[in-house]
């Protein structure tokens, strides 16, 4: 039995296994299991002499953003109307084939966004070369899910069952738990909360089909075995996500009302330019991106050329920014002189 059957049958069972107090244990083991199914069917095959035509493209700029979709729902016209890029749209599906990247020019930031190939259900798996896509979509900073508004739910529900099996967990944080594995000593367990997800004896035999026998684990929040999991493989990915429903003009008001109201969601229209600059300041403010602006000893800022950095960038990151020596003569002004935003 191939890994694609493997992880067809614990699915099924997964599906058909009622959720309670008895059965815990064992759906505990079954997505232990299925996690490490899908962990070897990203892995490359060392049987493979052939080499594969890749999508990246070096990243360039202060942030990295991917369009991810089903075909033609309109990520090429939303390239085209968003950056000086001219990608290839068309009325039938499969139109763009590989990555084609433009710059988006917005309060003084150059933010890179990558135009990926429409995926397919089953991309997780590789088909249409979906593992390229997710491949590329898990090195950006902010995802934009380009959904059609006209098929409902339908879409997204698809796309974030495909990133969510190749390691990508969108709008969610890093599970607050400590684990390190250890030579000797046994499985050391605790909890600085009341658990009501996850159990000592769930978290032994996860760790054991993992083949963990020694390790430090501390709970610091209530969490699930399914982001137990995520820590004990490692490679997760968390990262913003903005659902991005296009089309809108095609459907009622009251549809878009009700879309719109949806977290992390915005709605537009590629075909009549409606609603993109909104879409463009949540972008700005899902990527956390702040302008830094520097002035001369007695004169007056310059406001044409900013510094973009992260927010949460201290004053030495500035330096770094401006010269990689600037930081070691720096001397910091005292903490009551300190603005927001200035350097």
């Amino acid at each position: 039995m191939g890994i694609l059957e493997k992880i067809s049958e614990i699915e099924k069972e997964i599906a058909r296994t009622q959720k309670n107090k008895a059965t815990e244990y064992h759906l505990g083991l079954l997505k232990a299991k299925l996690a490490k199914y899908r962990a070897q069917l990203l892995e490359p095959s060392k049987s493979a002499s052939s080499k594969g035509e890749g999508f990246d493209v070096m990243k360039s700029g202060d942030a990295r953003v991917a369009l991810i979709g089903f075909p033609s729902v309109g990520k090429s016209t939303f390239l085209s109307l968003m950056t000086s890029t001219a990608s290839e749209a068309a009325s039938y599906e499969f139109t763009t084939l590989t990555c084609i990247p433009g710059v988006i020019e917005y309060k003084g930031a150059n933010i890179q966004l990558l135009d990926l190939p429409g995926i397919i259900e089953g991309a997780a798996q590789g088909k249409g070369r979906g593992r390229q896509v997710i491949a590329v979509a898990r090195t950006a900073d902010v995802i934009i899910m380009m959904l059609d508004a006209t098929k409902g739910e339908v879409q997204r529900s698809l796309l974030e069952k495909e990133l969510e099996s190749v390691g990508i967990r969108l709008n969610k944080h890093k599970p607050n738990i400590y684990f390190k594995p250890k030579k000797g000593g046994g499985i050391s367990f605790n909890s600085t909360v009341t658990l009501t997800q996850c159990s000592e004896k769930l978290v032994q035999l996860i760790l054991h089909e993992y083949k963990i026998f020694n390790a430090e684990v501390l709970f610091r929040e209530d969490c699930s075995p399914d982001e137990f999991i995520d820590v004990i493989v490692g490679n997760r990915v968390y990262m913003p996500c903005l659902y991005v429903y296009n089309k809108i003009d095609q459907i009622s008001m009251e549809e878009v009302d009700r879309l719109a109201r949806k977290p992390n969601s915005v709605v537009i229209s590629c075909g009549m330019k409606l609603n993109l600059d909104y879409l463009l300041e949540m972008l700005w403010e899902y990527l956390a991106l702040t302008c830094i602006y520097t002035k001369k000893r007695g004169q007056r800022p310059d406001f044409t050329d900013a510094i973009i950095l992260r927010k949460g960038a201290s004053v030495e990151h500035v330096c770094h920014r401006i010269h990689r020596s600037l930081a070691s003569q720096f001397k910091a002004p005292a903490p009551s002189t300190v603005r927001s935003g200035w350097a």
